[in-house]
């Protein structure tokens, strides 16, 4: 490709609205170009990108037995009802009409089409196993749609789906589709981490996030520095510390506490350190009739260390807590008698569903609040001051040099971005959709299935966050729009530049190298300073100066400087740092 014949339209200023470096990168590269909030137009550069991105996912796929296909982005909602999840999924749903009143959905994923497909498709265990992937756009409508291609409404995802005739078959299946992602990402060059993760919304019991290492993460990853563990906070759980109880040595006393309600400021008032003190949260659930009318609520008190975050992925997980919200302050006053800031277990007004976190359960001498504005109770102690708890679970997030769930040392924190996810789903699709096949005995059963999503718009952007500096993008060889960028320095004055240039870049379009020639005539610096915005990795000068002592240079991306290089061995360098 010769730039005179490509469309570069770079910017030295980022719009206002980009917040994280990928965006302004992406905008000022003329890689993206904003339509509407959280929707991008794929300029000609970032398409380079995705298609390369899109082309190692489809090899990796087809290499681990996965067939190909496309489904409809507009979906009809019957489809959706027949799982409940046209009626269950949120306002990221987005539902349309057609002329005739009838409901569709615009595709978030694809689990209830691709169920429909092998309900009617397949038959018999003699076509199993099956996994069907489609490289498609995908809409979310998002509530705020934010950081440029990172959390667009609009798209790109590669999503598979698995079908088997049992457990251990879909088991292995979801293996296959770990190993082919493992090989994915590191053919992608960047730093990641596969991590356990809750499966959320779209079910299952087996689950793994990848994650791409970058400070500006979304996510915080939580892994063991002596051993393979990692998980995502939502599911990195945190072990009961070790027993048994401290013995109490504090008398229980109720403790002015003016204008401090929280538990920072107690701790900070009594001189005592965080971690003694017990923050108090109360959640409500609703139990509705078949009209979705209110029959009652109930209110639950859960207890935490005052350091301590709530993990609402696991307070969701806890019977009867599935669908919990925060509760309301009248509900609040009409438990404890007193506004938020001041609650505690002791001294109620009406009855409440007591959860008190594993760390809480084992502590003594503890702080909460009075129920009373302005105090707080000094020297609480289970067993002695209220009775022992009788909902003991794991609440919270883990922190940093908590022990590691499989015993190997302490939880070290780190950022990351999610660029895919794997799934188990068991039958949770092909029961409500009655997909099933006949087995070796004739009888019907529900297919097993497994689903494997990869954000391929997404994964540039992380790609991105993980690879820069103050001059613009670093993209490894893999993901950059083109791979070596040729830059003639003045090939309108000196014809050798010229003659000598498009010679080298004969041999590399023969030698198989994605090159392209800036033949624009652009002063040297602002020639430069495009290509090291748009982050092309390896770049070859060719001057007039350097071609009389037979000699061009060479620099990658990431070097502080030129080399000189003799004008014979150029290629076969570059072969060679393609091929490391």
């Amino acid at each position: 490709m010769k730039a005179s014949q490509f469309f570069i339209s770079t910017l030295k200023e980022a719009p206002a609205d980009a917040e994280v470096v990928s965006h302004k990168l992406m905008t000022r590269a003329g890689m993206i170009k904003k339509l509407g909030a959280g929707i991008y137009s794929l300029m000609p550069m970032g398409l380079r990108v995705v298609r390369k991105v899109e082309q190692i996912v489809r090899e990796e796929m087809n290499r681990a037995g996965a067939v190909e296909l496309s489904m409809p982005v507009v979906q009809p909602a019957e489809l959706w009802q027949e799982t409940g999840r046209f009626e269950s999924n949120g306002p990221e749903l987005l539902r349309i009409k057609d002329r005739h009143g009838r409901d569709f959905v615009i595709q978030p994923t694809s689990e209830e089409v691709v169920t429909d497909i092998a309900r009617q498709e397949i038959k018999s265990y003699k076509q199993l196993p099956k996994n069907f992937y489609q490289i498609q756009s995908k809409f979310r409508d998002e509530r705020r749609p934010r950081f440029g291609l990172m959390r667009g409404r609009e798209f790109i995802m590669k999503d598979a789906y698995s079908f088997d005739r049992d457990q251990a078959a879909a088991k292995a299946s979801y293996q296959v589709m770990a190993a082919a992602y493992r090989r994915i990402f590191d053919r992608f060059g960047l730093t990641y981490r596969a991590v356990a993760a809750d499966s959320g919304a779209i079910g299952g019991d087996l689950s793994e996030e990848f994650q791409v290492i970058a400070a500006t993460g979304e996510d915080a990853i939580v892994y063991c520095p002596n051993s393979d563990y990692a998980a995502n906070m939502e599911k990195a759980e945190a072990l009961t510390p070790s027993g048994p109880r401290p013995a109490p040595a504090q008398a229980f006393a109720k403790t002015p506490t003016p204008g401090k309600s929280t538990c920072g400021d107690v701790a900070e008032l009594l001189g005592v350190p965080l971690r003694h003190t017990v923050k108090s949260l109360v959640l409500a659930t609703d139990t509705l009739n078949k009209d979705a009318e209110l029959v009652k609520t109930q209110v639950w008190l859960l207890l935490l260390r005052g350091d301590h975050d709530m993990n609402e992925v696991k307070v969701g997980k806890l019977p009867g807590l599935a669908a919990f919200r925060f509760a309301t302050v009248p509900e609040i006053e009409a438990h404890f008698g007193c506004l938020p800031g001041y609650l505690g277990p002791i001294g109620l007004l009406k009855p409440v569903n007591l959860v008190v976190d594993r760390e809480v359960a084992l502590m003594s001498d503890w702080i909460c609040g009075a129920n009373e504005p302005d105090f707080h109770i000094t020297g609480v102690n289970w067993g002695r001051d209220l009775p022992e708890p009788a909902l003991v679970a794991d609440l919270r997030n883990v922190v940093a040099g908590d022990a590691s769930p499989d015993g190997q040392g302490v939880l070290a924190i780190e950022r990351g971005i999610e660029i895919g996810h794997v799934f188990y789903l068991g039958t949770k699709y092909s029961q409500a959709m009655n997909a099933t096949f006949l087995d070796v005995n004739g009888k019907p059963q529900f297919m097993e299935m497994g689903c494997y999503g990869i954000g391929i718009t997404r994964l540039p952007a992380a790609a991105i966050e993980q690879n820069h500096d103050e001059r613009g993008i670093i993209w490894p060889d893999a993901l950059a729009p083109f791979t070596v960028v040729l830059c003639p320095i003045s090939p309108e004055r000196f014809p050798e530049v010229k003659a000598a240039s498009d010679k080298l870049y004969d041999e590399l379009l023969a030698a198989g190298v994605d090159v392209i020639l800036d033949d624009r005539g652009e002063r040297p610096g602002a020639m430069f300073a495009d290509w090291e915005l748009i982050g092309v990795p390896h770049r070859v000068t060719i001057g007039d100066r350097g071609l009389k002592a037979g000699e061009v240079q060479y620099q990658h991306r990431r070097d502080g400087a030129d080399t000189n290089v003799p004008v014979a061995d150029v290629l076969a360098l570059i072969q060679s740092r393609l091929s490391a």
